[in-house]
């Protein structure tokens, strides 16, 4: 798995741990739904740093939180 599908997987499983939509995760942590949307479909494959910590701020865990999941175990190096 590569950083941008653990990404997205992580945050559509925090999304449904907390019973929330994308869009609310996206007014709740102020980043733009079309930015999120493009996140969780894939067409964005490199999130920053800036916005997973705004999504962290938005659902209240911290990077360190968002990171320790098994998504993340694992992961293959990308060398471009």
């Amino acid at each position: 798995m590569r950083i941008g599908e653990a990404v997205r997987l992580r945050i559509l499983n925090l999304c449904a741990e907390r019973g929330i939509s994308v869009n609310r995760l996206a007014t709740m942590s102020g980043v733009t739904q079309s930015t999120l949307n493009n996140i969780v479909s894939g067409r964005n494959a490199s999130a920053t740093v800036s916005t997973v910590k705004k999504l962290c701020d938005g659902l209240d865990i911290s990077i360190t939180e968002f990171f320790s999941a098994p998504e993340f175990d694992g992961l293959e190096q990308e060398v471009r």
